[in-house]
């Protein structure tokens, strides 16, 4: 749940060095940059010549890399292999390369749960609740999910074989991988004149301009309902964006970096583009860049809060290239919503806290949904 700062020197690195090297590297960049300087109460230079002579694999540097961060105890602090790396790289760029499908782990069974429209998965005829039995022939009965993740991805243009199991019947597909766009935005209208928008994540480049694209298809609509639940966060720049179109003038977050300097960031238009009555719905999943709008927006007035506490992450990452093709994923600053409030680990309460059952899934009954419709409806009047 990363809210990732990103500047120029932000590329994949496929210089080639040492398994010492990159460990080395990955500490200097770790003391450079990390937010907490007393590294967890610990003097960070234990680490430095901790493994010298010891690494002699990228394995044993991974371990070694791994084996230091774990003594920050932060779950958002992490080493990414050449694969992680490559796979936040391609989702900031709102792209992955592959067949268009989202699979989930249940009971040791990978299972496809939703079909991407308009991709070679969709395409070749695979459905939502097709159980994968094999990738390239090899069983993923009990793999980690992002392992099969990393089998059914691959180069573009280059094909994957596929063993489904459908009910009761078995099938064989052979897909050819694509450029899979990622659209993290949708919008469409409801019964009364509400206009509804999902913002699905913050982590692509394109999500912002997605937001005001989306934004035209319920400009004449009374009422607006913001759907950030689900939504684990993404780019700090993301969240700004789409705050200052609802804040004239004020605060929308501020960030407080290593040294303790505070640094605010203002709304920069002085007329809003949206200024009818709004909800926004969060759960315990909207998290990072979701808390940081949606906690813009409650402190400003400028919208009502639906749902259930958010999940409670007030801190910012930056995303460092390393050699190897490798990375980090470094703390680097905490922040506060506009009010001064630091909510990690405590979350944002919603201004009426509705819950969504299982049943409720079940039965795709949206109780969040119909409860934000329904105080809408009241503030649309009182307007």
């Amino acid at each position: 749940m990363n809210s990732p700062v990103l500047n120029s020197q932000d590329l994949i690195n496929n210089t080639k060095v040492s398994p010492q090297e990159l460990y080395n590297r990955s500490w200097k960049m770790i003391k450079k940059n990390y937010i907490d300087s007393s590294f967890n109460s610990q003097n960070w230079n234990r680490w430095r010549s901790k493994y010298n002579g010891k690494l002699k694999t990228d394995e044993d540097a991974r371990v070694a890399i791994e084996t230091m961060i774990a003594s920050l105890d932060d779950n958002y602090t992490r080493f990414l292999s050449k694969t992680e790396y490559t796979e936040q790289f391609n989702s900031i760029d709102s792209h992955i390369t592959g067949i268009g499908v989202n699979i989930m782990s249940k009971s040791g069974k990978i299972i496809v749960y939703s079909v991407i429209e308009d991709t070679p998965a969709q395409k070749s005829g695979i459905m939502a609740n097709d159980i994968v039995l094999e990738v390239d022939n090899k069983s993923v009965s009990g793999m980690d999910i992002s392992k099969v993740a990393e089998l059914v991805r691959g180069k573009e243009n280059t094909a994957v074989k596929l063993k489904l199991k459908r009910g009761k019947s078995i099938i064989f597909k052979t897909i050819i991988r694509k450029k899979i766009e990622i659209k993290s935005v949708e919008a469409s209208i409801k019964k009364n004149n509400i206009g509804y928008i999902k913002i699905k994540s913050f982590i692509g480049s394109n999500t912002a301009s997605e937001f005001i694209s989306e934004l035209k298809k319920v400009n004449n609509t009374q009422g607006l309902i913001l759907d950030l639940r689900g939504n684990t966060g993404g780019l700090l720049t993301n969240a700004v964006i789409v705050a200052n179109l609802f804040i004239s003038n004020g605060k929308i977050v501020s960030i407080v970096s290593k040294n303790g300097k505070k640094n605010d960031i203002n709304a920069q238009m002085s007329v809003p583009v949206i200024s009818k009555p709004t909800i926004v719905l969060v759960d315990g999943a909207s998290a990072s860049a979701s808390e940081i709008l949606s906690g813009a927006l409650k402190d400003n007035k400028k919208a009502t809060l639906v749902g259930t506490k958010t999940f409670g992450k007030g801190l910012v990452q930056q995303i460092v290239p390393l050699p190897n093709g490798t990375g980090l994923n470094i703390t680097i600053a905490k922040y506060l919503t506009p009010s001064g409030e630091d909510i990690n680990k405590k979350g944002i309460k919603p201004d009426y806290e509705v819950k969504l059952t299982l049943n409720d899934l079940y039965k795709h009954n949206d109780t969040q949904l119909k409860r934000a419709e329904e105080i809408l409806k009241k503030e649309i009047v009182k307007k």
